[in-house]
């Protein structure tokens, strides 16, 4: 089979997840059986991805990582199973398997008690395996503690005035009277330790974690001042602690990620990169991309968000870069056609041309899917 230029073609389908219908391993397997029903024996290469939010290990084992459990407190503090992947000495850990929104009850939100607390086992599981280094990818969180909860686990103390720890939580922070990072475990002074996040906000203020995102987590406007408050003097007293660093970190883009988690990691020394740039790198994308003649990428909503650091604006960047045409699936569209080719995106194919009806569509994501890449190797590779 060969594209318009005479190329034998090959179809890289590097797509995310579409949240509440797919993931990104059976977005990766319905667009290639789709196109496959129209040219066989196509020459398909699947990499699926993630920005470092939820879905994120996952796309690290379908790119050959191998996945580990562990046991962990969840959110709520109630032991949940999570999982890292590791492939030599590198490892990926998704705060979301262990402090996801994903990991409460149906209609339960703990905005000012929830904690990071397994994000921190999480951790301290993969560096137990040997990881050297170790990419942490945060979002989809249930959390707005700041990273408390994951610091107390790898050895940090938080005392209020009696001397006692503080309570789980991001509300629990106003009560804090001293902070110690003394007994952070040691190695994270040797390991690479990398902050994939697609956001840059700070950690608190106008567009700090608890204003922009402790709503999405059910927290009520007196419980995002309380929230913001709270943050603020948690950096105030791990400035008491450590320093003027402590309020630098605050202020540093990433900091806000994952409810402020990304500032816990920056105090840890990590260093911050756009989540879908840094797990393109870790997934093998560049690779991958040189031997593609077209590429899909997608998610569940193509929007305003997408351009901001969202996977399939990564992938196009790159693919843009490298001369590669790139078409998008998605569950629903909400771009124009000049904002799709301005992120790189010559055109993108959405569910609900097919099926207007969401509640319809979500359902049955995958065999429309499978229609949309029939339409896709129609038009570009027949």
């Amino acid at each position: 089979m060969t594209d318009g230029a005479g190329e034998v073609a090959t179809v890289l389908v590097a797509a995310d997840k579409f949240k509440g219908s797919l993931t990104a391993v059976q977005v990766a397997e319905r667009v290639t059986a789709g196109l496959r029903r129209v040219v066989p024996g196509l020459a398909v290469e699947t990499l699926p991805v993630a920005d470092g939010g939820d879905g994120t290990v996952a796309a690290a084992v379908a790119a050959g990582f191998e996945r580990r459990e562990v046991t962990v407190s969840g959110p709520l503090g109630e032991p949940v199973t999570a999982a890292y992947a590791l492939r030599g000495s590198t490892a990926v850990v998704e705060m979301a398997e262990a402090s996801g929104l994903q990991l409460l009850p149906a209609g339960v939100f703990a905005p000012l008690t929830a904690t990071t607390y397994g994000s921190g086992e999480l951790l301290r599981a993969a560096l137990d395996a040997g990881a050297t280094s170790i990419v942490f990818g945060v979002g989809g969180s249930a959390t707005t503690d700041g990273g408390a909860g994951m610091l107390a686990a790898l050895g940090a103390r938080f005392l209020d005035a009696q001397g006692a720890p503080v309570g789980p939580g991001g509300g629990a922070l106003a009560g804090l009277a001293s902070a110690d990072l003394s007994g952070v475990d040691p190695r994270f002074a040797e390991v690479e330790f990398v902050l994939a996040s697609d956001v840059d906000n700070p950690l608190t203020g106008p567009k700090g974690c608890a204003a922009v995102y402790g709503p999405q987590k059910g927290a009520t406007p007196d419980d995002v001042a309380t929230l913001d408050a709270a943050l603020a003097h948690y950096a105030q007293i791990l400035e008491k602690a450590i320093g003027p660093k402590a309020a630098e970190l605050a202020a540093s883009p990433g900091a806000g990620g994952a409810g402020g988690i990304g500032y816990g990691a920056l105090l840890l020394g990590a260093s911050f990169r756009p989540g879908i740039e840094l797990m393109l790198d870790v997934l093998g994308f560049a690779p991958a991309l040189d031997r593609a003649t077209l590429v899909i990428t997608g998610e569940g909503s193509l929007d305003e968000q997408t351009l901001h650091g969202k996977a399939p604006a990564g992938v196009a960047a790159a693919a843009r870069a490298a001369g590669k045409p790139v078409v998008a699936v998605c569950g629903r569209l909400a771009l124009s056609a000049d904002a799709l080719a301005g992120a790189g995106i010559s055109r993108a194919y959405p569910l609900t041309a097919l099926e207007p009806d969401p509640a319809k569509s979500m359902p049955n994501a995958g065999p429309l899917l499978e229609r949309v890449a029939e339409s896709i190797a129609r038009e570009h590779l027949a």
